[in-house]
């Protein structure tokens, strides 16, 4: 596997840090937004005026002290409950890292949040209430993380404070866990911190009320946690966005195609395959604005020029190494985002990186019990939050890879003819 240069964009200041995103879940009141509202508080990544503003909403609903959590509850009927219901995006950085949190609701009936919030995430914190150790959204939320292909989980152990810092419920949830849950996911890397997140412990800074804990704070495992290997570096993909020709006398012959680079490592002189013709040519150079680089990988947006003159337009894909897999007749596990149910036979659009093309659902495969994670054969109806497997039929063949290689070109979301809205999230089996 060629492995990119990325050393000097994690020196060149702020806007080359890396950038990691991570997604809360867990069961209603398991605390997090309060986790993120500490988060922010205690690494100085909130306002004055932000701070002030949710004093002044925490004395208004009668708390008797500034409720963190009201820094991402920004409905008024989150802030009333004292509940997500939307997702809430939220921004910070240390010197290390940049950061985008997606706090998810915990309602079985907001499933859809979920899957939108961690479709983009690379780590999920999955919180657990000590005094009432894993529940069936910890296992629904751990599956989903899971199914999402989010390759680190950190089980933050919350409320610690309420159960008097006991070493033993944290080692027995943690058991329970990794017995019950952790064996029915597809995921390694599986980390555990107990936290209280009212009170700061083992947020930003270690606890001294679990000296028996000797791992990092959530903040420090954030900052260095690796994930630059969870990106596909061996198989090139590149969707072309958009064709550059400039119409002036000093770029006369300038032919570029811009987009975001969906795989692998792309350098000039790399032979290359250009899908769906099945034409092959050479990068002649790679830009970044007015800068020629000498190689290009995931998440660069950048634009090439090939040696050859090839017909290629938007929702071609430049392909190196590996090739993908091109076809029509596709099968894909969906989660349905929409109150109108699914029609089979009926005609949606469908958006493949670059690519729009019209799509068929020609049968539903399985239903999956997101609270057993059984498959279940014979119901035939996918409503709001379900997910299922189906098989599509597509107008043009896609260029595509399964979602468990690439989340990019291995994914797509289903649009409803006639109201252009997305009502289905789709991953490549």
């Amino acid at each position: 596997m060629e492995q990119p240069n990325t050393t000097e964009s994690l020196t060149g200041g702020y806007l080359d840090m890396e950038l990691l995103r991570f997604t809360t879940a867990g069961s209603v009141d398991d605390g997090k937004s309060t986790l993120i509202g500490r988060l922010l508080y205690d690494s100085k990544a909130i306002f004055e005026d932000q701070l002030e503003s949710i004093e002044r909403a925490s004395a208004r609903l009668g708390s008797e002290e500034v409720n963190l959590a009201l820094l991402t509850d920004g409905l008024r009927a989150e802030r009333e409950q004292g509940i997500t219901i939307d997702v809430a995006y939220r921004y910070f950085a240390t010197p290390k890292r940049k950061f985008i949190i997606a706090d998810t609701p915990g309602h079985i009936q907001y499933t859809r949040n979920m899957v939108t919030g961690a479709s983009t995430a690379n780590l999920a914190l999955i919180l657990i209430d000590a005094r009432n150790g894993v529940l069936e959204q910890t296992r629904r939320h751990s599956f989903i993380a899971s199914l999402l292909q989010i390759r680190h989980i950190v089980i933050c152990v919350n409320k610690m404070d309420l159960v008097d810092y006991d070493q033993k419920i944290f080692e027995q949830i943690k058991s329970d866990y990794l017995q019950n849950v952790a064996p029915k996911i597809d995921n390694s890397d599986i980390r555990f911190i107990p936290i209280s997140a009212k009170l700061g412990d083992n947020v930003v800074e270690k606890s001294q009320n679990m000296p028996w804990y000797s791992g990092p704070s959530l903040l420090q495992l954030l900052e260095t946690i690796e994930i630059t290997g969870d990106r596909n570096l061996s198989e090139g993909r590149f969707p072309v966005q958009y064709v550059i020709r400039p119409i002036s006398d000093k770029f006369h012959d300038y032919r570029g195609y811009a987009g975001r680079i969906a795989g692998g490592v792309f350098r000039p002189g790399d032979t290359v395959t250009i899908y769906p013709a099945g034409l092959q040519t050479r990068i002649k150079s790679i830009e970044l604005g007015s800068k020629q680089l000498d190689e290009a990988f995931p998440p660069m947006s950048v634009s090439m020029q090939l040696e050859d003159d090839i017909d290629i337009s938007r929702g071609n894909m430049i392909v190196k190494d590996t090739m993908p897999v091109v076809e029509q007749d596709l099968t894909a596990k969906i989660c349905w985002l929409s109150t109108r149910p699914l029609v089979l036979g009926q005609r949606y659009f469908l958006k493949h990186t670059t690519h729009d093309v019209r799509c068929i659902v020609t049968n539903i495969n399985y239903m999956l019990d997101i609270n057993t994670l059984e498959k279940n054969y014979e119901k035939k109806q996918i409503g709001l939050n379900d997910i299922a497997e189906v098989q599509l039929k597509t107008t043009e063949p896609l260029i595509r890879d399964s979602y468990s290689h690439n989340r990019i070109t291995g994914s797509a979301i289903i649009i409803e003819e006639g109201t252009n809205n997305t009502v289905g999230a789709c991953m490549f089996v």
